[in-house]
């Protein structure tokens, strides 16, 4: 199967580094705002064919280059593929012409049941073809390539013969799609699971990757949980330098989905991640 090309622009239109677009910003965005490159939209959000939503994201989408971000495609699921779905989305690609569109690699729902909740994959063979062919047929449907995001995870499966980067670099590569990876869900799992982050890093092809994810978490001593309602930690900061260092400079966003501050509040955690990304690159440099 051949790549397919991104229809609404290519990777080298989104640059640097961007932010959720989060209702609680819009009237501080609309006024005008800088230090921001992009916009990251919750696809479901906007995919109801009018309203003030879908209004505003076109105004932002006028001004910002705009991402679209799903979490229902449910691209794991042995449930048929949701073509009501798929077909809303396809319309709004059609109406915001966003520079790339992702999901998440799981699973959220079967037998007409919607868990509303990000559940990981059984990585097998068995399953490693059943979501080949599903990605395959979704970029069919969408007549452009989707990206896939690791999801954090406090469970695992005994069948699984596989790691799960693993996994995620066979359906990317098999697929012919490309990779969101969340650094702070790469940590969180880790942690809940014992694995090495690094390691996992190593796994991932380079050439796959367009799009970083960074995000906070509460601890809990004994495990971990992914809530995106904290400022990024320490922990995830160091991996992402390690990230930027094997993968170079990939377009990077932070999500805040609860206890969002004032969006100036954001735009220094911003910084610090170009800050952060300056060193990591400058260290890949001088290395190479």
């Amino acid at each position: 199967m051949p790549e397919l090309a991104f229809s609404t622009g290519t990777l080298d239109d989104v640059r640097g580094f961007g932010l959720g677009l989060r209702p609680v910003h819009y009237e501080t965005i609309l006024a005008g705002v800088s230090g921001i490159d992009w916009f990251e939209a919750i696809s479901e959000n906007y995919m109801a064919g009018g309203g003030r939503p879908l209004y505003t994201l076109e105004q932002v989408a006028e001004r910002f280059p705009v991402v679209l971000h799903g979490v229902s495609m449910s691209i794991g699921s042995t449930a048929p593929l949701d073509r009501d779905y798929l077909r809303r989305l396809k319309a709004l690609i059609a109406r915001v012409r966003p520079r790339w569109i992702s999901d998440h690699l799981c699973w959220t729902g079967v037998g007409g049941v919607n868990a509303h909740d990000l559940l990981p994959l059984p990585y097998t063979t068995q399953t490693l073809d059943h979501v080949v062919d599903r990605v395959r047929r979704v970029q069919d449907l969408l007549e452009q390539p989707i990206i896939l995001e690791n999801v954090s995870s406090y469970v695992s499966y005994r069948e699984s013969t596989m790691t799960e980067w693993e996994f995620l670099a066979a359906v990317a590569e098999r697929g012919h799609c490309g990779i969101l990876l969340d650094v702070n869900n790469i940590f969180v799992s880790a942690y809940n699971h014992g694995f090495d982050p690094l390691a996992y890093l190593a796994g991932i092809p380079v050439e796959r990757v367009r799009q970083i994810h960074l995000a906070g978490h509460e601890d809990h001593g004994d495990y971990i949980i992914d809530t995106h309602d904290h400022p990024v930690v320490d922990q995830v900061w160091s991996l992402y330098g390690a990230a930027v260092r094997r993968f170079g400079a990939v377009p990077t966003m932070i999500e805040r989905d609860d206890k969002i501050p004032p969006l100036d509040v954001l735009q220094n955690e911003l910084d610090l991640a170009r800050a952060i990304a300056a060193e990591a690159l400058a260290q890949k440099a001088a290395a190479a």
